[in-house]
């Protein structure tokens, strides 16, 4: 393979790339940066984040020195790093971003069926294995690797480059939030954003033989709720007929009885008929009048499986019990949390609603303690920043198809989006379904090959046509 893309095009052995990519992910992962709690950093947290740049600093001096050198590398939120390289023009600013943060490893996981120590960073089998090689710190590092050769070879960005890498981004993005406080500051609005969220993914949706790359377009709300019941307390030995914590199972079993109402997104609808042409048989044939039946997919996707049902609409998750002290103490209060991921063109508000709807008993006290809407519906279609990421992807994962989609999880892009018009979640990592399910599970890992396909996507989007000096009144 030749990683070669527009005028910065460049002859690079494959293995090489690769390999070093793998070495410098497998000793990021050595460090663990578990997410640290609210609050200022303690002494322990800043050590390790701080351990972690010295190791980039070391491994990527071409692109800490261009920021350095341009006086543009700030430390925001909690040890998270905004980086500008200059570029020919500061017309249209581009922002790249990904995470330091991972989700911790229970104390017993061996008991959990890891196969590898998860911060040891083993390179075994074609893989690097490790928490956080998929989330997100093989995307960090492909995003350096390509940069940092581009540099060595005397690139210089079309516009100016941000980059933007947390430090909390599995505890709500405080670091994000500064970052992009710090950006309005500054007069920055970023013509296109892209972060974590999708993957060229395989085994990802029924009869599709080849990679999908499933681009974010969007990322769906979040309202965590929780659920509360007060009651008298007292001796087990004499219960009452109605207890907090029987109430409470009433309220979770309406919830979980009564799904949210399903739609099709326009932007899901676009994922189908995309994927269509790839597919055979009568899915082929449905899936490329996905429009036109798009009331019909509602109803028969979510009997699918519950990826399908995420897609079509909001969900809630129980998550967290609370009730007695003790085995024989009636509770005197019963107490649930539910993770509502919100669909786009649903809202906050009427989440809220549909519980309170279906729970329909007032003794159940809703607490939100957690909010945030939908992300805007990025562009697609013909538009310059969706065709440049759907050209970087066939140039380095030449059998795939680029389809947008929603996001089902939360990410930092989500805190960026209300001053970018563009922002896209997507990790240019394969990933098939073992893999996915092992974000936040053991026996999480990447395949070398993909992070070595990964630079190659980061060098063809920043090299091409649609990233390079705007033209008059475009």
């Amino acid at each position: 393979m030749r990683l070669r893309r527009g005028g910065a095009a460049a002859e690079a052995e494959p293995g090489a790339v690769a390999t070093r990519a793998a070495e410098n992910l497998a000793a990021a992962v050595r460090i663990a940066t578990v997410t640290p709690p609210d609050g200022p950093l303690s002494e322990s947290d800043a050590a390790t984040f701080a351990e972690l740049r010295a190791l980039l600093e070391a491994a990527y001096p071409h692109v800490f020195a261009a920021a350095s050198d341009a006086g543009s590398l700030d430390v925001v939120g909690r040890a998270g790093l905004l980086l500008r390289l200059p570029g020919a023009s500061t017309e249209r600013p581009v922002l790249l971003m990904a995470h330091q943060d991972v989700v911790p490893v229970p104390q017993d996981w061996q008991a959990e069926g890891w196969e590898h120590p998860p911060f040891d960073g083993v390179i075994a089998d074609g893989r690097v294995h490790g928490r956080g090689t998929l989330d997100d710190k093989g995307a960090l590092i492909v995003l350096l690797e390509a940069l940092e050769g581009l540099l060595a070879e005397g690139w210089t960005p079309a516009r100016d480059l941000h980059l933007l890498f947390g430090t909390d981004e599995e505890q709500h993005g405080p670091s994000a939030v500064a970052a992009v406080e710090l950006l309005q500051e500054r007069g920055v609005e970023p013509w296109l954003v892209v972060d974590e969220g999708g993957a060229v993914a395989t085994g990802a949706f029924p009869g599709l033989s080849t990679p999908m790359a499933a681009i974010g377009a969007s990322e769906k709300g979040i309202t965590t709720v929780r659920l509360v019941v007060e009651g008298l307390g007292g001796h087990a030995s004499t219960p009452p007929r109605e207890s907090a914590p029987g109430i409470l199972a009433k309220a979770l079993v309406a919830i979980e009885a009564h799904p949210f109402p399903a739609a099709l997104h326009p932007i899901s609808v676009e994922m189908f008929e995309g994927v269509a042409p790839r597919l055979r048989g009568p899915l082929r044939a449905v899936l490329r009048r996905a429009g036109s039946l798009s009331g019909l997919l509602a109803r028969v996707l979510p009997r699918v499986g519950p990826e399908l049902a995420a897609m079509v609409r909001t969900t809630a998750a129980i998550t967290m019990l609370e009730g007695s002290p003790a085995q024989n103490v009636l509770a005197t209060r019963a107490a649930a949390t539910v993770n509502c991921r919100i669909a786009v063109g649903s809202s906050v508000a009427e989440t809220i609603a549909h519980l309170e709807r279906v729970i329909g008993d007032d003794r159940v006290r809703l607490e939100v303690q957690e909010a945030s809407e939908p992300s805007p519906v990025s562009p697609t279609g013909d538009d310059p920043r969706w065709q440049a990421l759907v050209a970087a992807v066939a140039d380095s994962y030449p059998d795939a198809v680029a389809v947008p989609y929603v996001m089902m999880a939360a990410s930092d892009a989500r805190h960026v989006a209300r001053i970018a018009p563009a922002v896209y979640r997507f990790s240019p990592l394969l990933m098939d379904k073992a893999q996915r399910e092992a974000i936040h599970g053991p026996n999480e890992n990447v395949s070398i090959e993909s992070l070595g396909r990964g630079v190659a996507f980061y060098r063809a989007l920043l090299t091409g046509d649609a990233l390079g000096p705007p033209a008059p009144n475009r």
